[in-house]
């Protein structure tokens, strides 16, 4: 069953971030990512619960897949940036 990391995110240091997307692009399509939205215009319905900033939508074959990629050491060395540059909210769903 197919995953998807959803991140939102708040940027601080744009130029920063950057940085993290060159680096953290190339590393999920190696774990089977495929990269759905990043950052597009959003029509907001409903905000009761969340009100999203900048989402980022990444399709991964199964959770399983999603996991690898976000625990491995790879992601682990860049995700500071990512965390330096932004406040994140980031999850793994299960879909179809």
């Amino acid at each position: 069953m197919a995953a998807y990391l959803v991140v939102d995110t708040l940027l601080h240091d744009p130029a920063l971030y950057e940085e993290y997307k060159l680096q953290a692009r190339p590393l999920a399509e190696r774990f089977g990512g495929e990269y759905l939205a990043r950052g597009g215009n959003m029509d907001i319905k409903e905000s009761d619960l969340w009100h999203p900033t900048r989402v980022v939508l990444i399709k991964f074959p199964d959770a399983q897949s999603a996991n690898r990629f976000y625990d491995s050491p790879e992601y682990q060395a860049i995700l500071p940036i990512g965390r330096q540059s932004a406040r994140r909210t980031v999850f793994v769903l299960e879909g179809m």
